[in-house]
This record gives C-alpha cells, structure tokens and sequence, in this order.
C-alpha cells in the first residue's frame, strides 16, 4: 500500500511537473501552437516518451492546462470580488479583464480548445473538461453576481464576450515570426498587435455599460 501511494504521488508530481513546462514554454515561445511534447519532457527532466504515461497526446496535456486555467481564473475572480458590493458595468468588466489579462497562456488556449483540442482528444476526456469548465464558469458568475449591480444574465453576456475577445485578442496581439517581421515594414497594420489588455479593457467596459442599458424587448414603451 505504502508503495502504491508513493507511486501515486510520483505520477502526480511528474504530470505537474509536465504541466509547469507546458506553460513555462508557451511563455518563453509565443505561443502553445509552439509547444512540443519533445521540448515539454525536456524541459520537466523527463525521457522523450515518458510524457506518454501521463497524457496520451500533446492535445490531452494542454486540455489540462486550460481545465486549469479556468480554475485559475475562478480563483482570480473570487479573490478580486471577496468582500466587495455595488461594483458597476466599469469595475465589474475591469475584474474580468485583469483578470483574464494575468492569465496569458489561458487567453492562448481558449482559442485552441475551440478550435481542436477538445475535439482530438477521447469523448470522457472531452467530457470531464466541458463539467469543470462550465463549473468554472458558473462559479464565476455566482461570484460577479454578488459583488456587482449587473444582473446574472448580464453578467452571462459579458463573460461570454470576454471569453471570444480574450481568446482573439490574444491571436492578434501575439504574431507569428512571419508577421511580426510583416508589422515591422509595414507599421500602419501592426498597432493592433500592441495592446492586448487596454483593448480588451476598453471592448469589455463598453460591453459591460451597453448591456446594462440596453432597454429588454418586452420592456419597451
């Protein structure tokens, strides 16, 4: 039993240990679109297959590290709104985008996941991401509504927003090689890959004030 439980606190580690790389060079690189399983194993002092015993592909590992990231962003947004009340469509979007904004390699995947790993990954893998993420998502919510004067469903809007503009934000803001030398000879197309946060600040506060005066349908008089 003893045995057992060292093991299984040696794959615990081990598969923390390859999720730190994974960031840690999607950080350095750009990017996890250049992220290799090569380089991750090289980097948490592991041999070039023994990623295998943890993450069936490379997809499955960064799945892990966005499941991650979403409790990351649950725990951010908990500890900006702890004891806080009467925040308006300003503050509230502010707590989202900083928070959103501290979390780069998050902002990165929520691209990927839509676009591919969710979908390449085996369908209880899928699943057990979708359950901790919309359980994220939701304790998110909870925690906004609380501390703010938005209502839940404007809150729901918002965040939902913020999720696609953080994601493609974070796209435009981070170039490849080819286009980042691109900006350089031509400048007058590469300002918008400069500012990821005040862009997304400013888009999510001017979404936060129009949702909340937007008059419902059914309401119009």
């Amino acid at each position: 039993m003893q045995q057992r439980a060292r093991s299984a606190e040696d794959k615990t580690r081990r598969s923390e240990d390859l999720l730190k790389a994974a960031e840690a060079l999607a950080l350095d690189l750009g990017g996890v679109r250049h992220v290799t399983l090569t380089a991750v194993t090289e980097r948490a002092g592991l041999h070039r297959t023994g990623v295998r015993r943890y993450f069936a592909s490379k997809e499955e590992l960064l799945l892990e590290l966005a499941e991650r990231g979403w409790q990351q962003w649950r725990d951010a947004i908990r500890s900006e709104t702890d004891g806080r009340a009467g925040l308006g469509p300003a503050q509230t979007a502010a707590v989202v985008s900083e928070t959103l904004v501290a979390l780069p390699v998050f902002c990165d995947l929520l691209t990927h996941v839509t676009l591919h790993l969710e979908g390449d990954v085996d369908i209880e893998r899928a699943r057990r991401y979708k359950t901790n993420a919309f359980a994220a998502h939701d304790e998110i919510a909870d925690a906004l509504d609380r501390a703010s004067t938005m209502t839940l469903e404007q809150i729901g809007n918002l965040l939902a927003v913020a999720i696609t503009l953080a994601a493609g934000f974070w796209q435009v803001s981070h170039p490849t090689p080819t286009l980042a030398a691109l900006y350089e000879q031509e400048p007058q197309w590469g300002h918008v890959a400069l500012d990821f946060a005040p862009r997304l600040n400013r888009s999510l506060r001017a979404f936060a004030i129009g949702f909340t005066e937007t008059t419902p349908p059914g309401d119009a008089t």
